[in-house]
């Protein structure tokens, strides 16, 4: 079968420690069966790995940070289309999504289709909300509380018992056993990210999480629940087994037929001795774990583009329990040229 040939924008370059969900993205979506696809790389920084990957991102724009304005942002990707003719963009990270999704209308006017969630969607599951959230749709929910300031940090005693966690409002989790390093962590993120900061209660338990795909009708597309084996000082995967887990399946279902849930997102569990599931989190987007699904048999990265093209998906029905996947570093060779040619034009094409 001759493969569809498509133009898909990705943003999430940066395939480091703490990687973004590009990569993988890519990486899926040069597995597809249907489609033929050419990858414009969107990256904030010129030293994202997935800019000089030419194995994966056949070109690459640097593109403003959406806080830089949303006007000067939409400028840069109007350009962008002009030159490359966009089919779909792809956002992954928490950050940007705001953006996207109120241009929308815009996007879809110059010809680039997006899947994502809706405003209520995204706001509703907010770290801030999540309490109010695991109330309306009937998930346990460690107590948290979104601090402002260092009188707020004082009145933890009274409100928590130790260990913390100490929750940055779009990245970053750090536990904190006492006052002290609640204050030391509050500064390191509020400088990144700015308030407010959200203070969990900790679970004690097994970290499990599901990637899914929701196609905006209460229909889950996809689902692949994964344990993590190893864990990076940022409380990020570095290896992972996908498992079978028929509560944490229904529970992710139930979830996505209550709310509607539109395009990919991502289950943060906890699974405590008694073999209760609290969510800690909700992540509006794929996941950088995401290539575990594909190996496990369902490719979320194309289901979401079909979704995007307006097609009807039919969900999957199964996945490879087992399959495991393990981070590396590698060191990837390239030249100053590259570089220089990406910050002094922003764009660079290594083909």
């Amino acid at each position: 079968m001759k493969k569809t040939q498509i133009t898909i924008g990705v943003t999430g370059l940066n395939n480091t420690d703490n990687p973004g969900p590009g990569i993988p993205v890519i990486r899926a979506l040069r597995d597809s069966d249907e489609f033929d696809v050419r990858i414009i790389g969107l990256a904030y920084e010129s030293l994202e790995p997935g800019i000089y990957m030419k194995d994966l991102v056949d070109k690459t724009y640097q593109i403003p940070y959406p806080s830089n304005g949303e006007a000067i942002f939409l400028e840069r990707l109007k350009y962008i289309n002009e030159r490359e003719n966009l089919d779909i963009i792809i956002p992954n990270f928490d950050a940007e999504l705001h953006t996207f999704m109120k241009s929308k209308e815009y996007l879809e006017k110059i010809g680039i289709k997006t899947f994502l969630p809706t405003f209520k969607q995204f706001e509703e599951r907010d770290k801030t909300n999540l309490p109010e959230y695991g109330e309306k749709y009937g998930i346990k929910v460690p107590y948290s509380k979104a601090i402002d300031n260092y009188n707020d940090i004082k009145k933890l005693k009274s409100e928590f018992d130790f260990p913390v966690l100490v929750k940055g409002k779009f990245y970053d989790a750090y536990i904190a056993y006492n006052i002290d390093q609640v204050i030391n962590h509050f500064n390191k993120i509020s400088v990144k990210w700015g308030v407010p900061i959200i203070i969990q209660e900790f679970i004690r338990g097994t970290e499990v999480n599901v990637v899914a795909l929701g196609d905006g009708e209460g229909n889950t597309i996809a689902a692949v629940p994964m344990r993590k084996q190893y864990i990076t000082d940022k409380g990020k995967a570095w290896g992972g087994i996908a498992i079978g887990d028929e509560i944490l399946l229904n529970l992710t279902k139930k979830l996505i037929k209550d709310t509607h849930w539109r395009g990919g997102m991502e289950l943060e569990m906890i699974k405590n001795a008694k073999g209760e599931y609290y969510l800690i989190e909700i992540n509006p987007r794929i996941p950088a774990w995401v290539y575990l699904a594909v190996a496990a048999g369902q490719n979320i990265p194309e289901a979401l583009v079909k979704l995007a093209l307006g097609k009807k998906v039919q969900p999957f029905k199964s996945y490879e329990v087992g399959k495991m996947f393990i981070r590396y570093s590698y060191d990837m060779i390239g030249d100053i040229s590259q570089f220089e040619k990406l910050s002094m034009s922003g764009e660079l094409d290594l083909n």
